[in-house]
């Protein structure tokens, strides 16, 4: 995988003041094309990176800083440990208990993958660069001379058992997305063809821009403007809802798993910031790594998401299903709107008073039936606001509405958006279906 550098951030005030500045009119940031632009505006083209979530189940495990971090000076994090990403991917393969499934998908009973060539990619293609490693293996790209130089991600899986079957049951999925949207209209990652090559599971992929994540990093975790992140919500809700209609569930959306087809951007001076900074030309997304989508009929592991974007009943144990993906996006898009996450912690308790903190407290419904018990005292968070860990909540988390940088109408809709998809019961949680019909859309749809 590709380690990052850690970057440094602007002071938290002048983070606070930067964006939003002047509401809904902050966002109709005028473009100009890359010939008429002044010489403090430079075009830039990231199109041959690949962001490592072509990895099924691979973890992100390089740390992330917030850009809340530098108001403290680092003191409770270094104490804490609180900058760290924990993906807890090995706690993944527990079974559920409260899921009634078991088994393979009634899907992938029917449909066995299949070879879709006898490529062979030492001998025809040309690799160009590393794109990722990880413990499953590696991430390519490589230019496919038999098809006229198109470049393309190859995925080298390593010739290690339980890493060859999770690439096929990633394979299995992606052929049903290609078979199931041909057109490709429902924005997932296009799997070209897969092979074996010398015992190795090898899947060839669309190459595509930049992950979000990557793009928010690289541009010292300023946020996206507004319309572009109204323009990949809708993209990214639309695309689930098209899992979700075929008995799927993606369980690891996350920024890191959401490319754009192509990163380019102008690059421009803040005078405010007194800092270059990246203006995306194009938002268009696509959704990628599969390896943990699971139907609806399948067995269900306990433990599903990474830890930021993870919901609360698959924190509490009282089973999964869709919905939990739909509290995933709202996490992501907060975090689009911020340029950070707002849940920075590795501790599910922690992770519980945040959510606390920021969305009140949580239902005593599920607080009652959760086998969960250590969290909990008397049906009530076990927690302690005056402890380190709670100090540190107490700085880093307010009530969600907040966080809003502008009280226009904008604004305001999409953190009723957001709201909405941080429900904590998942009964009542939005659906994707509804959440495109949502206000914060309508401009975009006036527009279509």
């Amino acid at each position: 995988m590709r380690h990052s550098k850690r970057t440094n951030y602007p002071d938290w005030d002048e983070r606070e003041s930067w964006d939003h500045k002047k509401c809904s009119s902050s966002h109709k940031r005028k473009r100009r094309s890359p010939s008429s632009a002044p010489d403090n505006k430079r075009c830039k083209n990231n199109h041959a990176k690949v962001s490592d979530s072509y990895y099924p189940d691979e973890r992100d495990h390089h740390e992330r800083r917030y850009i809340e971090e530098y108001r403290y000076n680092y003191i409770q994090i270094s104490e804490n440990g609180h900058n760290h990403r924990d993906h807890e991917n090995g706690d993944c393969k527990h079974s559920s208990k409260s899921s009634g499934h078991s088994g393979r998908s009634s899907y992938k009973r029917k449909h066995k993958a299949h070879h879709s060539s006898s490529h062979n990619y030492s001998q025809t293609d040309e690799i160009v660069t590393i794109l990722g490693e990880g413990a499953f293996g590696k991430v390519v790209e490589c230019i496919d001379h038999k098809v006229g130089g198109r470049r393309v991600a190859v995925k080298i899986v390593k010739n290690v058992d339980r890493y060859t079957e999770a690439a096929r049951s990633e394979i299995q999925v992606l052929e049903h997305i290609n078979a199931s949207d041909p057109g490709n209209k429902f924005r997932c990652v296009q799997m070209l063809e897969w092979f074996e090559q010398h015992g190795h599971v090898c899947i060839v992929f669309e190459l595509l821009g930049l992950s979000t994540y990557d793009f928010i990093k690289e541009n010292s975790f300023l946020p996206f403007q507004l319309d572009h992140i109204r323009q990949m919500a809708y993209q990214i809700c639309r695309s689930v809802n098209f899992l979700h209609s075929n008995k799927l569930t993606h369980t690891d959306l996350k920024p890191e798993n959401i490319l754009f087809l192509k990163s380019d951007y102008v690059e421009e001076y803040n005078h405010r910031l007194k800092r270059d900074e990246r203006r995306l030309k194009n938002p268009d997304i696509k959704v990628v790594d599969f390896g943990s989508a699971t139907y609806d009929d399948e067995h269900h592991s306990t433990l599903v998401s990474t830890r930021h974007y993870r919901a609360p009943e698959v924190i509490l144990a009282l089973g999964w299903s869709q919905p939990c993906d739909v509290w995933s996006i709202g996490c992501i898009l907060i975090e689009y709107y911020l340029g950070f996450t707002v849940f920075p912690t590795h501790d599910s308790k922690e992770h519980l008073a945040m959510m606390e903190k920021i969305l009140g407290p949580l239902p005593i419904h599920m607080i009652q039936k959760t086998r969960k018990r250590k969290y909990f005292h008397q049906d009530q968070l076990d927690w302690d606001e005056h402890s380190s860990a709670g100090r540190y909540v107490s700085r880093r988390c307010k009530p969600l509405k907040e966080f809003m940088l502008c009280q226009d109408s904008d604004h305001k809709n999409l953190f009723d958006l957001i709201q909405r998809m941080l429900e904590y019961d998942p009964a009542r949680r939005i659906t994707l279906v509804e959440a495109l019909k949502h206000p914060f859309f309508s401009s975009l749809k006036e527009n279509m």
